[in-house]
């Protein structure tokens, strides 16, 4: 058994022998930020202040050779060598936080709509005890004997009492796992999952104005989020800004259409990238300063494509938006594996397909 130390709280972390530090924290209940969980985004980057560690394969785009040098590691992939590891945690964010990830969750498929061309909706509920979740996380879905990997989707729903969980599946070209889920997963399946898993889940301690912006599948954790604000009477403007080619990739039209009718603080606007109409037309680079002139005041929750992620976070920010208060959740595509120098070798990244 390995030891994780959080500098300066001192907090120790059991680690099984062979698992990422990543995986010792979750257990045990701490929140590290992560994404991609695969070595390709970056974001669970802290600096290892003594010990050893195998480090892994990782994408050099997340993790320097610089930063290799000067002792950062990505915790997703780093497993101990040494019998203890400190690792430069603030103490504040070494406060447990989330609810431990459960292997194996047997779940019971009993509805399936295809919501867009490309995105499937799954209703699964489960035949144990309810997943315990903050909304905005997500879980891992596949069929690891069958040869199909496991993928992380979003939580589109905030937790119920009968335990149902909704998750928004792309179809992604040469997807494996989201190509399984759209031909072979039929009501009635038994599927396994585990999870709860990621950070995207902002500080419930803040009363703020909310900004939700989302594309694609990437309204799947924003829907739970604004979910949980709505059903708990959110005090604040909560206003979700979604962004579509076309009028044939809106969904969710009636929710909406449904929050709006019941919650006066809430308002939908789409922005559509390819087809004109009465509307917005645009990328929300583009529109947002159509329809804000400060976020100085506001927490922000942006969802997709990794590249929409980053082009939303400075619009935001161009609007005064605050770094402590965006939160983001990139969806990173499957790549298959590049031949390369060691030092420069590129992993499978973590994906939604």
């Amino acid at each position: 058994m390995k030891h994780i130390r959080l500098h300066p709280s001192g907090h120790i972390v059991e680690c099984q022998e062979g698992s990422a530090v990543l995986e010792a924290l979750e257990a045990a209940g701490y929140a590290l930020p992560n994404n991609c969980r695969a070595g390709a985004c970056g974001e669970c980057k802290v600096k290892v202040l003594s010990g050893t560690f195998d480090q892994g394969f990782v994408l050099d785009m997340a993790l320097s050779q610089q930063e290799r040098h000067e002792g950062y590691g990505l915790m997703c992939m780093a497993k101990p060598i040494s019998d203890e590891l400190v690792i430069d945690w603030g103490t504040e964010d070494a406060q447990p936080k989330l609810f431990p990830p459960r292997e194996n969750q047997e779940f019971i498929v009993v509805d399936r709509l295809m919501r867009t061309p490309r995105i499937l909706e799954l209703r699964l509920r489960p035949l144990a005890s309810p997943m315990r979740y903050w909304p905005g996380q997500y879980i891992m879905l596949g069929s690891p004997q069958s040869g199909i990997p496991p993928r992380s989707y979003s939580i589109a729903n905030a937790p119920r009492p009968d335990g149902e969980i909704s998750l928004q599946i792309t179809r992604v070209d040469d997807g494996i796992t989201s190509a399984w889920v759209h031909q072979h997963l039929n009501v009635g399946n038994t599927v396994t999952l585990s999870g709860p898993y990621g950070t995207f889940i902002g500080d419930p301690s803040v009363d703020a104005p909310v900004l939700c912006i989302a594309a694609g599948s990437g309204l799947a954790p924003v829907l739970a989020l604004a979910d949980a604000a709505l059903r708990r009477g959110y005090s604040q403007p909560v206003t979700l800004l979604f962004s579509a080619r076309t009028t044939h990739d809106l969904y969710e039209s009636g929710l909406m259409a449904w929050w709006q009718a019941k919650h006066p603080g809430f308002r939908y606007i789409y922005t559509l990238t390819r087809e004109q109409h009465e509307g917005l037309c645009g990328r929300v680079p583009q529109v947002l300063p159509s329809l804000f002139d400060d976020l100085s005041d506001f927490s922000i929750f942006i969802a997709g494509s990794p590249a929409f992620v980053e082009n939303c976070v400075s619009a935001v920010k161009a609007l005064g938006a605050k770094p402590r208060m965006i939160h983001s959740e990139g969806y990173y595509q499957q790549q298959r594996p590049v031949v390369a120098p060691i030092s420069h070798m590129v992993s499978l990244q973590t994906p939604i397909g």
